[in-house]
């Protein structure tokens, strides 16, 4: 049984019809890469997954259980939206930290609102995740003492505070200079050798050809295309990707 299951999933702003019909599955263990041009859907497939919008239609299943049901859903309390969240862990493209907070404020906040062990538990797991990402120097530093890059990689210790099943990214490195990138992205690599399962949105192509186990090719709101990164990067016979991943080239160099 797959660990996460999504099923028909429509979404509309207005009269702009963003996702029509998904249908998205994840093993536990799973990287999955989401690619695209931006107004593809990808952000949009991904807020919906962490109740940050309401699909329109369609089911999404975590574990067996069934978190959301648009065909029957009554509208959600603000408690029963927190609950549903966490099994998602979610790190945003600019970071989001609490600039008021230390760094090991930001990462203690949540599971200490939420009683996720006691306090000495919620320290201790936190110095672990900070040294894991190669900032426990930094733990008592506040965010703008940060670089960009340091701030995402406290952005994902704070993610992977709550235990999530499932850690998303969006587009983790689009705020960041090439030379930080690096060292997210190896953050990122090091979470899928231990079999961390996620979904990763990313304009990196060759970073996600090397750490996902899957590719999803988005494109006005469908998939396209899903396969292998073997067989979406290098023997696709889809037009439409095959004319993305040739737009993506040039543009590198």
């Amino acid at each position: 049984m797959a660990l996460l299951d999504a099923k028909n999933i429509y979404k509309s702003f207005g009269k702009t019809e963003v996702l029509k019909g998904i249908d998205l599955s994840l093993q536990k263990g799973e990287t999955l890469a989401l690619i695209g041009s931006s107004g593809s859907g990808k952000t949009t497939l991904l807020r919906c997954l962490n109740f940050l919008e309401t699909p329109d239609k369609g089911t999404i299943t975590v574990n067996g259980e069934t978190l959301f049901d648009a065909s029957v859903q009554k509208k959600m309390s603000d408690e029963e939206i927190r609950q549903k969240r966490q099994h998602f862990g979610l790190v945003f493209q600019n970071f989001n930290l609490f600039p008021q907070y230390s760094v090991l404020k930001n990462v203690t906040l949540a599971p200490t609102l939420l009683k996720k062990g006691t306090a000495e538990e919620i320290h201790d797991k936190a110095v672990s995740l900070l040294e894991s990402v190669g900032l426990k120097d930094k733990m008592n530093a506040y965010p703008c003492e940060l670089s960009g890059g340091q701030q995402q990689r406290v952005a994902i210790a704070r993610a992977l505070a709550m235990s999530p099943d499932i850690l998303c990214f969006d587009e983790p490195t689009s705020a960041l200079d090439p030379e930080l990138t690096g060292e997210v992205l190896k953050v990122i690599k090091q979470l899928a050798e231990e079999n961390m399962t996620m979904i990763i949105v990313t304009h990196e192509m060759e970073f996600a050809r090397a750490v996902s186990d899957r590719v999803i090719f988005m494109d006005g709101g469908v998939i396209v295309e899903e396969g292998t990164p073997e067989e979406v990067f290098a023997n696709t016979k889809n037009e439409r990707t095959k004319q993305f991943l040739q737009n993506y080239r040039q543009n590198e160099y």
